[in-house]
């Protein structure tokens, strides 16, 4: 009997004592650990605004440049084979794209060579190309310095942390350690987030380019072929 009220009484401390334990211990969460990572969070939150940015901004022109529909370049080959030239000129300026633009300044220079039409069409396609690749660059960038910026955040803090622990004086809590070592990984996490966001991204719009390119590279040529029929 009394061994078994030794027991319930043991029982009772332990569970109390993990009930302080755990009401002591302090939940952190995704806001905290941002707030945490130090000055060097800032740079990152910037190329991470950045990257949000140029993404969403090529990614509505890319698709506004790419709504030229595939009936606009059958309605041009009938209005130039017919003759109204004019008609053909109306209809790609309706369009506004970069395939448009290309066939509007083809339909400009009819008259001329052959040649000096496909220079000119080549020449519109090549501003019509920048356009798309603008700030594409940015964004490779932040690709590659976002994570070198967090590590050195985390270089920055680890250094830090050691200095703290260097001027404590007798036994080293190692709850001190711990929190300048995982304050100081933060900046180290939230890089690799940015730049793998950032460099998905930039792949992706790398490939829609690549395929609004070669659709205006089908129809300069599809263009110049009419041109020679005609």
């Amino acid at each position: 009997m009394v061994l078994l009220q030794t027991l319930s009484t043991e029982g009772q401390v332990m569970a109390d004592s993990l009930v302080s334990l755990d009401g002591g211990q302090k939940s952190i969460g995704l806001l905290d650990l941002l707030i945490k990572g130090g000055y060097m969070m800032i740079p990152l939150y910037i190329l991470f605004i950045m990257a949000i940015y140029i993404f969403i901004e090529k990614l509505m022109t890319l698709k506004k440049a790419s709504k030229s529909p595939k009936h606009m370049m059958d309605q041009v080959k009938i209005l130039v084979q017919t003759g109204k030239i004019e008609q053909a000129k109306m209809l790609c300026m309706t369009e506004n794209s970069p395939v448009a633009n290309m066939v509007s300044k083809g339909l400009e220079r009819i008259g001329s060579p052959l040649k000096n039409i496909e220079v000119s069409i080549e020449n519109v396609g090549k501003i019509e190309i920048y356009k798309l690749e603008k700030n594409l660059g940015v964004l490779a960038t932040v690709a590659g310095a976002a994570p070198m910026i967090g590590f050195l955040g985390t270089v920055t803090g680890m250094i830090q942390a050691f200095i703290a622990v260097a001027q404590e004086e007798g036994m080293v809590s190692p709850k001190l350690l711990s929190t300048g070592i995982y304050e100081a990984m933060i900046t180290t996490a939230t890089g690799l987030v940015v730049g793998i966001i950032a460099y998905l991204g930039y792949n992706y719009l790398v490939t829609q380019v690549s395929k609004l390119v070669h659709s205006m590279e089908y129809a300069s040529v599809e263009f110049i072929d009419l041109l020679q029929e005609k």
